[in-house]
């Protein structure tokens, strides 16, 4: 396995992105991020477009439905099912015509993480897959076998290395016991870390496995476990640096520890929707600078190991401000590598 299979300088996009057109959402990301392209995700298109539908629809000998209360376990393959996988497919075939003429060395992938999946799935009886330790072995394992067919495919369709990022937006609730009960009158109680680590680790040791490469877990939340997910075994980490401008020594300690065991993170610093003023990019560029100063780190590490990124997912954005979002992400990428004299 190589440790970065991008080119430095390079820059991607976090997955989801506005609209409901796969083909134009796809050739922009190929045009804007070269280097990294991300096969994009279009939530807009509603039932199976979702990070939930998403990745329930690459789930091997399960299947879900959608009830009012959202994703519920079904006995087989119905039209729900049926509907995730073909956008999926949809998808697929839209990035393997945007990245045909270009050919790049490593596309991204993205798909919901075991505990997320876990969080926001029900069981037949209301209660969520992660409160019963069977179903949640169950489902960690056919996501692991449905990630690997997934890689497969991508592979074949580009002829790319395959880098799979797992998102894992809940995690910090699964920690704390913050995922209200059916009854909404209680809270699931807070999983142990080693329980969690475990199995996060299953499934990006699954996800590596199939693809020979870095696998990358991100989370959006405030106060991202960064620890915790390095040490599943994770090569990579992607988070909202923007969240953390007034992060404690504590948060900023353990940014560090993770940077200095090897790990290459994916600075979220893009904003995800227009800003009511132009944005510069020196001023985008500047919490990842003042990151590397108060960590005592040179400049230098910014090019080795980081990937510049929007701060999450671009779905609420309008298409103008997408596009200039994958922009200024790619042009940070290049002031990493090379700043300018007055920064």
């Amino acid at each position: 396995m190589q440790n970065t299979p991008w080119p430095q300088a390079a820059a991607t996009g976090i997955g989801s992105l506005p609209g409901t057109d796969p083909g134009e959402a796809n050739r922009v990301v190929a045009g804007e991020l070269s280097d990294l392209p991300h096969l994009a995700e279009l939530p807009g298109r509603g039932v199976g477009a979702d990070m939930i539908g998403r990745a329930a629809g690459l789930l091997v000998d399960l299947s879900v439905e959608v009830v009012p209360s959202g994703y519920r376990v079904a006995a087989r393959p119905g039209r729900d099912h049926r509907r995730a996988v073909d956008l999926l497919r949809f998808d697929l075939d839209a990035f393997q015509d945007a990245v045909e003429d270009a050919k790049p060395a490593v596309v991204k992938v993205q798909v919901t993480g075991p505990w997320t999946l876990a969080s926001l799935v029900e069981l037949p009886r209301g209660h969520r897959v992660l409160t019963d330790p069977g179903a949640l072995r169950e489902f960690a394992a056919s996501l692991s076998e449905g990630i690997a067919a997934h890689v497969a495919e991508v592979a074949k369709r580009t002829g790319a290395n395959v880098v799979v990022q797992l998102d894992e937006p809940m995690l910090p609730s699964v920690l704390r016991g913050m995922l209200p009960t059916p009854s909404k009158l209680g809270f699931v109680a807070p999983f142990p870390e080693p329980e969690v680590r475990e199995l996060l680790g299953t499934v990006i040791e699954a996800s590596r496995r199939a693809s020979g490469q870095p696998v990358v877990v991100h989370c959006c939340a405030d106060k991202p476990p960064l620890r915790l997910i390095r040490s599943s075994g994770a090569d990579a980490l992607a988070f909202d640096l923007t969240l953390l401008s007034q992060a404690s020594a504590a948060v900023l300690d353990e940014i560090g520890e993770t940077w200095d065991d090897g790990a290459t993170l994916f600075l979220g610093l893009v904003p995800t929707t227009a800003p009511a003023q132009p944005v510069t990019l020196k001023a985008v560029a500047q919490p990842a600078f003042e990151l590397v100063s108060k960590l005592g780190f040179a400049r230098s590490l910014l090019t080795e190991r980081a990937v510049p990124t929007p701060a999450c997912g671009l779905a609420a954005a309008d298409h103008t401000w997408a596009r200039r979002a994958m922009s200024l992400s790619r042009d940070l990428g290049k002031a990493f590598a090379e700043p300018p004299e007055t920064w």
